[in-house]
C-alpha cells in the first residue's frame, strides 16, 4: 500500500520553512522584530501624548485638509472612531462624516500613522470664517467622549476658511481612503 501526501502538505511544509527562516533571521538580528510579526505589547488608546498630529492642505479634493496621527509611543495604539476637532474657539466640535466608518478600528504600531480627511467648506455652507488654530482630541472606544489632552497641530500659513458644512472622517489606515470623502 502506497501512502500519498495530502494535497496541502507541500504548502504546509513551505509555510513552516518560511516561518522557521524568519524566526532564525530575527534571532540573529537580520530582520527587525516588527517585520517578523506584530508587537506583543497590549495596545492602548491613541492620545495626544502618544502620537504626533499634523495637518496639511491637499490639492485634491478641493477644500480638504489631511490630518495625520503618527504613533510615537512604544506600544501599539487604537485610533478609535473619528477625531474630535475644534477650530479656533468654535462652540461645537466639527461634524463627523458617519459614512466614512472603516472596516475595522485602525491599530497603529509604533511609527505607523492613521489619517482623517477634513472637509472645510462647500457651496451649501454658511457662517464661514478664517480659522487660525485647530485642537484635536482622540475618541474613546464608545465614541461618547475623548481621552487625553488636546493635540494642537499647526494649520497652513494664513489659516483655513471653514464654514458650517465642515466635517471630519473616521480614522483611516491610509491617506487615499481618508481623502475619498
Amino acid at each position: 500500500m502506497q501512502i500519498r501526501p495530502r494535497h496541502g502538505a507541500p504548502r504546509l511544509r513551505a509555510a513552516a520553512a518560511a516561518l522557521t527562516a524568519t524566526l532564525a533571521l530575527t534571532a540573529l538580528g537580520a530582520v527587525p522584530a516588527a517585520a517578523a510579526g506584530t508587537s506583543t505589547a497590549k495596545p492602548v488608546t491613541c492620545t495626544a501624548a502618544t502620537t504626533k498630529v499634523t495637518v496639511q492642505k491637499v490639492q485634491r479634493p478641493l477644500n480638504h485638509l489631511l490630518l495625520t496621527a503618527t504613533n510615537t509611543g512604544s506600544k501599539p495604539c487604537y485610533a478609535y472612531n473619528a477625531p474630535y476637532l475644534r477650530f479656533d474657539d468654535a462652540q461645537a466640535a466639527t461634524a463627523v462624516l458617519r459614512d466614512s466608518v472603516p472596516q475595522a478600528v485602525v491599530t497603529l504600531e509604533p511609527g505607523e500613522s492613521a489619517y482623517a480627511a477634513i472637509g472645510t467648506e462647500s457651496p451649501e455652507g454658511t457662517h464661514g470664517y478664517r480659522a487660525h488654530r485647530l485642537g484635536v482630541l482622540f475618541s474613546n472606544r464608545a465614541m461618547d467622549g475623548s481621552v487625553g489632552g488636546w493635540a494642537r497641530p499647526k494649520l497652513p500659513t494664513g489659516g483655513v476658511y471653514v464654514d458650517s458644512s465642515a466635517f471630519v472622517t473616521y480614522w483611516q489606515p491610509n491617506p487615499a481612503d481618508a481623502l475619498m470623502w
